[in-house]
């Protein structure tokens, strides 16, 4: 059996013909990564994985199935061919289902111009682990860091294609390189710990292992004696760590597939104001180097730049055919898929209009409040926005940081939130949402 992934494509359009399919769409993906994780200066673990997956959808009319497989033997593909469709005739009609129409189909080769893959060779499990021991190390080496829960470093490369009976065939390569460093400070029931880590696409553009280890520590330092915090109504800043949560909620609420469903607190928004006048909200997936990068989506229609919120104006729900389809509309080339799920909406790099002052003026701005750096658990309701999250940070006075706190909730309804924000100008630009720190008055805040 030939082994390229638009071959592999190929054999299986052929077999879910052979099998009786209306129309098919396959994605075949090969993957290799590697990655090493150290803690108290010795390797605690280290795995490599390589293989190759394929997914097959078939259609029969308005019904349709998904089979996976790891296996590419010919013998495997059609096995998986004649299960799908077997699978299909007993599924319900979908009046929504369907591939995209040939002529709104993309160029397949596009991903060279978008620098998803470092063209340098994969590092070897010892550079790795060099890598690993340098972070922690740096950490171990901050004045009150006690100990560290690791440090990890990693490389992915993938290869992704996508092939249809509509005619689409593209695929492109993506690489990653990762160093991350998490430590502690204090000890027993006063440990405190914190992180820091980085993610690219090549090498050369990744943080040194020493400065990530350095970071993690200074910030578990920082944190030592931590306390509750006031209960009250207070400013609230989102870290540029943690802002990002915030328009995630606001792009879950966007998705067409919860609008479809109604479950969205944004459902009857569309073309009202859900942030400040001055912001906007785009999305553009022809970033270089970026992760949330790619020429097309998991139905082969070219993705494009788009405004989510212009001028705090909701101005578009994020949309694959399906989702669409629901809702009278055109796709907006966001469809999302693996080798064992169907396409769904998902929202590629993304970027929020940022703020002209610094974290550190919206600290002095602030007054009296609470400055996150770290949330966990969180209660979210899709339908109203109310929202209630558990919180760590520091406590300001007189605009000024204090001290630090913990074991505190923060709770508001997004769409009040979200309205209010004041961005500051620290997002990390190479990231694949690039949100700033954002300030919000007036949060409830429970703690003492």
């Amino acid at each position: 059996m030939t082994d390229t992934l638009q071959e592999l494509g190929a054999a299986l359009l052929a077999a879910a013909r052979r099998a009786g399919a209306d129309a098919a769409d396959a994605v075949a993906v090969r993957g290799t990564s590697v990655a090493v994780d150290v803690r108290a200066g010795k390797l605690e673990n280290a795995e490599r994985s390589e293989g190759v997956d394929l997914g097959l959808r078939v259609f029969l009319g308005q019904r349709q199935a998904i089979v996976s497989a790891s296996d590419t033997a010919q013998r495997t593909i059609d096995e998986m061919a004649e299960r799908a469709v077997a699978m299909a005739r007993e599924a319900p009609e979908d009046p929504y289902a369907g591939l995209a129409a040939p002529e709104d189909l993309a160029p397949g080769g596009q991903g060279d111009r978008l620098e998803l893959s470092d063209p340098a060779p994969e590092p070897d499990p010892a550079q790795l682990e060099a890598c690993a021991q340098e972070a922690e190390a740096a950490a171990l080496a901050v004045p009150g860091v006690s100990q560290t829960q690791g440090a990890s470093a990693g490389y992915g490369a993938h290869e992704i294609h996508l092939t249809a009976s509509n005619g689409f065939s593209g695929g492109y390569r993506r690489t990653t390189r990762s160093t991350s460093c998490v430590a502690i400070s204090g000890s027993g029931t006063a440990m405190e710990r914190d992180y820091d880590g980085d993610s690219r696409t090549f090498q050369c553009d990744l943080r040194s292992p020493a400065e990530i280890g350095r970071l993690a520590g200074e910030r578990a330092a920082e944190r030592h004696g931590a306390r509750r915090p006031k209960t009250g109504s207070y400013p609230v800043l989102f870290d540029e760590r943690i802002s990002s949560s915030l328009i995630g909620h606001l792009l879950a609420a966007a998705n067409g597939a919860a609008v479809a469903r109604g479950a969205s607190w944004l459902k009857d928004a569309m073309g009202e104001q859900v942030l400040p006048s001055a912001l906007s909200l785009i999305e553009d997936p022809h970033r270089p180097r970026a992760s949330g990068s790619r020429p097309f989506d998991g139905e082969g229609l070219a993705t494009r730049r788009r405004a989510i919120v212009e001028d705090g104006r909701l101005t578009g729900w994020t949309l694959d055919l399906a989702s669409a389809r629901k809702l009278g509309l055109t796709s907006t080339a966001n469809a999302a898929r693996g080798t064992s799920s169907s396409p769904a909406p998902a929202n590629w790099n993304i970027e929020l209009t940022p703020g002209p002052h610094s974290r550190a003026d919206l600290i002095a701005q602030m007054g009296t409040g609470l400055l996150i750096t770290s949330m966990i658990g969180s209660t979210i309701n899709p339908n109203t926005g109310d929202y209630s999250r558990g919180a760590s940070g520091f406590w300001v006075e007189n605009g000024e940081i204090a001290y630090p706190v913990n074991e505190c909730t923060i709770a508001g309804n997004l769409r009040d939130m979200l309205a209010r924000i004041i961005p500051a100008n620290d997002a990390r630009p190479w990231l694949s949402r690039v949100v700033p720190s954002v300030l919000i008055e007036g949060m409830t805040l429970a703690g003492n």
